[in-house]
């Protein structure tokens, strides 16, 4: 099988459609309020990142696309990621839902448009964040694994001068956005679960690549921050 084929195999497109296209649109489906431009402002910024950030990832490095096809398909993955991986996918997903909800029986707040200003803008930035980390770094796997059979190597330019783990830390800015730019008070208990997760496994893997990365323990005596710059 091609790398083509691995990366548009049946398996993948479906969990596009569902992860990618379904998901972001589920507060205007579940909601019914299709006049609802926050939440089309959510799903464009979801949709197009994702494909955009892809699109530019697929032609710096092709064969990053081909290691994050195989999202749970690959032999060696640390046991402890065969949860927080999916458990993570989960938490992110449940957001959109809630904020769907929370508009159909609610809403639970109503903010103003400079918040929402505010909310888009780090949305925006958080999915700048996470693009730049994705093209910067080529072992930007699914999964927390060695990844010896591509030449797994410490990254450290572009986004990795400032902290360890900026892949995460955009994904920080871009959940924390949703309840703010949704009008979702509920949505703030999903948006926690996913940092607790997210939080969790930043440890878990910083340890991991510690141990078995070669060059990356120094990495962390020049980048000392692991997501947020000052704090940790």
């Amino acid at each position: 099988m091609t790398d083509k084929q691995k990366i548009l195999s049946p398996r993948i497109i479906v969990m596009l459609l569902i992860f990618i296209v379904l998901l972001p649109m589920l507060p205007l489906i579940i909601s019914w309020q299709w006049g609802w431009w926050e939440a089309w402002v959510y799903a464009a910024v979801n949709i197009l990142g994702f494909a955009v950030s892809r699109w530019l990832a697929g032609r710096r490095n092709p064969d990053l696309l081909t290691e994050r096809s195989q999202f749970l398909q690959h032999a060696n993955p640390e046991a402890w990621d065969k949860t927080l991986s999916p458990l993570l996918g989960l938490a992110g997903g449940v957001i959109p839902i809630v904020a769907g909800l929370d508009a159909r029986f609610g809403p639970s707040a109503q903010f103003g448009l400079w918040i929402k200003l505010i909310a888009i803008a780090i949305l925006l930035a958080g999915y700048i964040l996470g693009a730049y980390a994705l093209i910067a770094n080529r072992f930007f796997s699914g999964m927390v694994r060695l990844q010896t059979e591509r030449g797994h190597q410490v990254v450290s330019s572009g986004p990795y001068r400032w902290v360890r783990h900026p892949g995460y830390a955009g994904a920080l800015l871009s959940y924390l956005a949703a309840p703010f730019l949704l009008d979702s008070w509920w949505t703030l208990f999903p948006v926690a679960l996913t940092f607790l997760v997210i939080f969790i496994r930043t440890r878990l893997e910083d340890n991991f690549l510690q141990e078995s990365l070669d060059g990356y323990r120094e990495y962390t005596q020049r980048v000392r921050w692991r997501l947020i710059p000052g704090v940790w």
